[in-house]
């Protein structure tokens, strides 16, 4: 088994799509809209889903915002130079909320970034 995607429900789709392609440097592998069911999936991604994880960005048409669980931490995601990604995230428009620096209780090196609808932590 592997870990296939991550599901995040956002309020605005297009606005999220941009963070994470724009923003992170992911690419939109596929989108679709379920008619039906009034919602369109979006997979976002460092490399294709048959080889890697992926996140789902799930917008339900009549949802624009949600509010974050207490369950809900973040994605994890690893970079080379920790330091760098967090001011290139800056030059793009992102937030970064936490500064690099060593976990609570442990040594390794972490920061967190803000997307418009959930957290993000490097």
């Amino acid at each position: 088994m592997r870990l296939l995607h991550t599901m995040l429900r956002v309020g605005n789709l297009d606005r999220s799509i941009a963070f994470y392609t724009d923003v992170l440097g992911m690419r939109l592998l596929r989108k679709h809209d379920y008619p039906e069911g009034k919602f369109t999936l979006a997979f976002v991604g460092y490399g294709d889903e048959s080889d890697t994880s992926v996140i789902e960005l799930t917008h339900n048409w009549d949802t624009d915002h949600y509010d974050l669980g207490n369950g809900y931490g973040h994605i994890a995601l690893e970079t080379d130079d920790i330091f760098a990604t967090c001011e290139a995230v800056r030059q793009k428009g992102g937030a970064v909320t936490r500064e690099p620096g060593p976990m609570k209780h442990g040594t390794t090196v972490i920061a967190f970034v803000t997307d418009p609808d959930v957290h993000i932590s490097f």
